[in-house]
């Protein structure tokens, strides 16, 4: 089968973690061993998030006393692609010996007038306590929001209309490599009034992206990673319960929190109601269980997984 992984920060810091690299290339091969056996059986398209890095490359950016002004997010959003894809592109490739990967730097297309620039939502960057991240909203100019028990800084999040490399993706799948792309969801691009690519100052969500290039690719799996079991039912509350196989109509009729569960929840729902394929939530060492039908929560048009003959 085709199988399109968005992998969520997790896979490379936990919070409260320090942003050493040398801990997230750590995670980047414990996240490793649980996709070569998927790498090993189906075609593989990976995506991951960036969060986190682009916070730190944009505090030190903000910091250098060398630059006339910061870089802006898209240049970032390169950055860190590049980062992220290099330690997952060497671990796979020492996991997978004789077996073709690439990382590649990926733009995607978003609407210039999209409201997401009117009110930023996607949070970026390292955690705060709320007087810390005030005090650097008001020394750096940023828009800070609540994230749980933490604060954190929010920039605009448009939606993705199309990865600008879809084409070069399709090629590389067919000829059976495994593919790091869309990387935080792509560098965020718009045409200007002369039909020219360039960069602006965004983060696209990483899972609406990967929900769009699996549709594009007609993936047959769309699996969202990461460090929870289940979608859960009335999270937080004595009637809290996982929800271990759905329709897209049942679970959109729950309320998910916006700034965690909500967006995966949509791009799941989204991708089953575009293609009538599965797709599903779980934990990152469960992918495998996952596509087999015993772990994770399955969306599926009809609440039915999986295809077992298949596997």
């Amino acid at each position: 089968m085709r199988v399109v992984v968005a992998l969520g920060g997790n896979a490379l810091m936990q919070r409260g973690d320090k942003p050493d690299a040398e801990l997230q290339r750590a995670n980047v091969m414990t996240a490793v061993k649980s996709l070569a056996p998927l790498a090993e059986q189906h075609e593989l398209i990976i995506t991951h998030g960036n969060g986190p890095q682009v916070g730190v490359l944009s505090m030190e950016s903000i910091n250098d006393p060398n630059l006339t002004r910061p870089y802006p997010l898209d240049t970032i959003g390169a950055e860190t692609q590049g980062m992220i894809g290099y330690w997952m592109l060497q671990a796979l490739q020492n996991a997978l010996p004789g077996r073709q990967v690439l990382a590649l730097i990926t733009q995607t297309l978003v609407s210039a007038v999209d409201p997401a620039f009117e009110d930023p939502t996607k949070f970026v960057g390292q955690v705060y306590g709320k007087d810390e991240a005030e005090k650097l909203a008001k020394e750096y100019g940023w828009k800070v929001k609540p994230d749980g028990e933490y604060w954190r800084r929010v920039v605009p999040s448009p939606l993705p209309q199309r990865v600008i490399e879809t084409r070069l993706i399709r090629q590389q799948v067919r000829s059976g490599t495994v593919v790091i792309c869309a990387g935080g969801g792509g560098i965020p691009v718009f045409r200007n009034d002369v039909g020219q690519l360039e960069g602006v100052e965004a983060v696209i969500d990483k899972d609406l992206t990967a929900s769009l290039l699996a549709e594009t690719l007609e993936a047959d799996c769309f699996l969202i990673l990461t460090d929870v079991p289940r979608v859960m039912r009335n999270f937080g509350t004595p009637r809290q319960e996982e929800i271990k196989s759905t329709t897209p109509h049942e679970l959109r009729a729950e309320d998910f929190p916006a700034g965690s569960m909500g967006p995966k929840v949509d791009a799941v729902c989204g991708f089953v109601e575009r293609t009538g394929d599965m797709a599903a939530i779980g934990r990152l060492d469960q992918c495998m269980q996952i596509l087999a039908g015993t772990a994770g929560t399955i969306v599926t048009p009809n609440a039915q997984w999986p295809l077992q003959s298949t596997l």
